[in-house]
């Protein structure tokens, strides 16, 4: 998340950034970025707690955070940078990966086939 707050808050120099003309690329990083950041706060939280705080928390506390924080990032490249503007179609694709993260974890720890999730 240091590399998401850095990334996000400090400017590049245009001049020398390699250019990609991909349509929309910028979402999928965002979406990317969020999905695993989503995906690693419900382990971290299980794992801390020595499985204390249950699945459906962890995963509810992941997204809560990541969606938080997104938007607290874009909020704040809106109000505190020159050269970056804040979106909300990132902000979106922050809270779609959360979700997706949540979901992915959800799938694979519960069900028929799950994993098991070890303390």
């Amino acid at each position: 998340m240091t590399f998401v707050t850095y990334a996000s808050l400090s400017s590049f120099d245009q001049d020398n950034a390699p250019t990609f003309n991909l349509p929309h690329l910028d979402k999928a990083v965002h979406f990317t970025f969020y999905f695993v950041a989503a995906f690693l706060a419900a382990f971290l939280l299980r794992e801390r707690t020595l499985g204390k705080v249950g699945l459906r928390k962890a995963l509810l506390f992941s997204v809560v955070f990541a969606v938080g924080f997104g938007i607290i990032i874009e909020v704040l490249q809106y109000t505190l940078t020159v050269d970056r503007q804040g979106d909300v179609l990132d902000a979106m694709a922050n809270t779609i990966g959360a979700l997706l993260g949540a979901f992915a974890i959800k799938l694979l720890f519960s069900g028929r086939t799950r994993l098991k999730w070890e303390i």
